[in-house]
């Protein structure tokens, strides 16, 4: 006699059998995960089939309610973004990015935050600031959103609890940053085994060394994650806008476009980027605004499918089947123009194959 649990939003269904099953390959939320993972309750969440071979029963199923485990971390209740982009779905499924590399270009990070401790596992530094470490709130705030420990009864959560960061400092103390050093930055990123390559930074002209990295990234199995920018126009802003990168706009809590948020066809994705709560240097918290901050979302979902695609076109990397993952798991957007839509963790559980 076995035990089966099949596990349905909302609903655990226990029932005492010998049993011969087949789980269906499109039906995310029916794997199992090995390790204890934070779930959150879904929004709208669509009853789950699981379509069943062969069933002996030797006894009475029981249906219970379950409720879904929610991370302690206090201050989740001011990160709407994840119910928006229903987080849940992937956690459910997925060992939340376990060990993926994810590099932060940006202003540093501050690596002794008690939210952070133990995510950086690597550094550099492209700037003339004598500190690596984070002088500016940008940085920080943007691993986060990533990597944030989650259920450790500390601040806030991140997007893909389980991966690790290399903080790659490519701005100065004020923020400013120059196209070749968020170029350098890229190279050392992959070169030290970043598959995620976070870029919440907008250089407003072209630049052949920075499109360079960006296609050097990807040739080796990376992907570049960049925002829109903030002018709230349409006009590109780099390295958002190559070919081998992700754009990212930002979105308020009701889908519309943040205000400053740049748009257009060569946009890819949206995600929220308004009002978001999370670490600051010296064990501080709080809120930004802007597509910075969208990026970090995207570039949260990318760590958690590293972890779980496979390489189904058989040519080695994994970027080509996270960036379709992302994209086909898109929500339209109406009322204005971005890409695929906004990034929709319960369409991506839902339209992958997550082993």
């Amino acid at each position: 006699m076995k035990i089966l649990r099949i596990i349905i939003p909302g609903i655990v269904i226990i029932a005492f059998l010998t049993v011969m099953a087949r789980v269906s390959a499109d039906n995310a939320l029916a794997a199992y995960a090995a390790v204890p993972i934070p779930v959150m309750p879904a929004q709208n969440a669509a009853a789950a089939s699981v379509d069943v071979a062969e069933v002996e029963l030797e006894g009475n199923a029981v249906i219970a309610p379950i409720e879904p485990f929610v991370p302690n971390d206090p201050y989740m209740d001011r990160q709407w973004a994840l119910t928006h982009i229903q987080i849940g779905e992937l956690w459910r499924t997925t060992t939340s990015g376990s060990g993926i590399l994810v590099a932060v270009l940006d202003t540093g990070i501050d690596k002794g935050h008690e939210d952070l401790i133990g995510k950086v596992v690597a550094e550099v530094n492209f700037t003339d600031s004598p500190v690596a470490g984070d002088v500016y709130g940008h940085g920080t705030h943007i691993a986060g959103i990533i990597a944030a420990y989650s259920d450790n009864g500390l601040g806030v959560v991140g997007v893909a609890p389980q991966s690790l960061l290399l903080n790659v400092k490519v701005a100065e103390d004020d923020g400013q940053c120059e196209a070749s050093a968020v170029a350098e930055g890229i190279i050392w990123a992959v070169d030290n085994g970043a598959v995620v390559i976070n870029v919440s930074i907008e250089i407003r002209e072209p630049s052949a060394e920075l499109e360079e990295a960006v296609n050097y990234a990807w040739e080796h199995g990376a992907i570049v994650i960049a925002a829109a920018g903030n002018e709230g126009s349409q006009t590109p802003v780099y390295p958002a806008y190559y070919e081998h990168c992700i754009a990212v706009a930002a979105i308020e809590p009701d889908d519309t476009l943040a205000l400053l948020s740049n748009y257009g066809g060569w946009v890819d994705m949206a995600a929220p980027g308004f009002d978001i709560y999370s670490t600051l240097p010296g064990n501080e918290y709080g809120y930004k605004t802007g597509t910075s901050f969208a990026t970090a979302y995207v570039s949260g979902l990318a760590a958690i499918l590293f972890d779980t695609l496979a390489d189904a076109n058989g040519d080695g990397y994994l970027n080509d089947e996270v960036r379709a993952a992302l994209e086909n798991g898109c929500q339209q957007v109406i009322g204005f123009e971005v890409g695929y839509g906004r990034i929709d963790a319960a369409s991506i559980a839902g339209s992958c194959y997550l082993p």
